[in-house]
């Protein structure tokens, strides 16, 4: 009986700690008045909040927050650890916007436990009138050898004849969206864009708005956003060479392609074809050694192409390919045709001294002038007649 009523007393007291214990558990409110806001700058978002509402007795701790976000339809959540009430990025306007927030205690006001709060939720929408068959087709822009950007789009599939349509695009350091000022068109319709002189436009997200107006409906607008570096198409190589280093190894060289990018920038893809064979290597330098295949190859020719490697950029476009460079190898005569030859040499040697002998014994011509003069003039006077 003694014993039992010690266990009673030890679980009576185990309940009551438990139940002071989680009076006293720590918790954190998530932060206030989660918003995303449009700025109008074709794509860049500012998502922002206010501090949760603490207790009096964490007004002192240091409050961090985790966000969230991501393009309605990916798989995959961006993270950021922030104490900032504001953060910004890039998004696809084609697609909706959805992001969380929550507050996290440091852990010198938890006595190093992790306390969060939940999250609070919220997503964005542009608001963008006319239908999705108004909209432009087959966006594709290029950045041709790092120098000036082309992009090019198809109508809409049900438009009316009266619609155009318009491109502003936009980066950091610009302090508004731009009109494009040099369109390029199809039947007075503008179908493209040709920009140039972006300064200090690279390794930062390029924003694309192309909208339309018709006075029979509203054009849905289009949204593109990338970065210049990753959409490079470069010059293709120039001045090829290929010199023969030995009886057996070739040595191909190419000049850098001319313009601003950087020569450490290069990958090179390079197609040899000896005889009727070919193949494909890649390289980063602008020579290349090789083997050829066998000894009597009579002709090696290669042709090159470049792109911007994976240390400047994620992606690009491989260049066009360069004009081909042959070298041309000693071709060995047939062996049927190296016996002959001084058979025929020989014959040849004796036709030309049978042909002086003949000359040397046949006897000198005489000439012999007998002229009769009566006949002569007798037959010149009846031939007068």
């Amino acid at each position: 009986m003694t014993f039992m009523g010690v266990d009673t007393r030890c679980l009576g007291l185990f309940l009551l700690c438990t139940i002071i214990g989680h009076s006293l558990e720590i918790k954190v409110n998530p932060p206030q008045d989660f918003e995303i806001v449009d700025p109008g700058l074709l794509g860049y978002l500012y998502l922002q909040w206010k501090p949760p509402v603490v207790m009096e007795i964490f007004k002192e701790c240091t409050l961090e927050y985790e966000l969230k976000y991501r393009n309605v339809g990916s798989d995959n959540w961006k993270t950021i650890i922030t104490r900032n009430l504001i953060y910004k990025d890039g998004f696809d306007l084609n697609k909706g916007v959805e992001g969380k927030i929550r507050t996290h205690l440091s852990e010198q006001c938890t006595n190093g436990s992790e306390v969060k709060s939940s999250w609070t939720e919220t997503s964005y929408w542009i608001s963008d009138a006319g239908s999705l068959e108004t909209r432009i087709q087959d966006m594709k822009c290029v950045y041709y050898n790092w120098q000036y950007l082309v992009c090019s789009w198809k109508p809409g599939e049900v438009i009316h004849s009266d619609t155009n349509y318009t491109m502003f695009f936009w980066y950091e350091g610009l302090h508004q969206p731009l009109q494009c000022t040099n369109y390029l068109q199809d039947n007075e319709k503008n179908v493209g864009c040709k920009l140039s002189n972006l300064e200090s436009s690279d390794y930062k997200d390029f924003f694309i708005c192309v909208n339309g107006s018709s006075k029979m409906e509203p054009i849905q607008s289009s949204y593109n956003v990338f970065q210049l570096q990753n959409i490079v198409k470069p010059l293709p190589p120039e001045f090829l060479h290929v010199t023969l280093e030995n009886s057996m190894e070739i040595r191909m060289k190419w000049s850098t392609p001319g313009g601003p990018i950087p020569s450490r920038c290069y990958t090179y893809e390079v197609v040899v074809r000896e005889d009727d064979i070919s193949w494909e290597s890649a390289t980063d330098k602008n020579d290349m050694k090789l083997k050829k295949r066998t000894n009597d190859s009579e002709e090696l020719c290669f042709f090159v192409r470049s792109k911007v490697n994976i240390y400047c950029a994620d992606d690009g476009f491989w260049s066009e390919w360069s004009e081909e460079e042959c070298w041309e190898g000693y071709t060995a005569p047939d062996s049927k045709i190296i016996f002959l030859l001084p058979i025929c040499f020989f014959f040849v040697f004796l036709l030309l001294l049978l042909c002086l002998i003949v000359e040397k014994e046949e006897p000198e011509p005489t000439l012999n002038f007998h002229m009769d003069l009566n006949k002569q003039v007798y037959s010149y006077e009846e031939t007068l007649c």
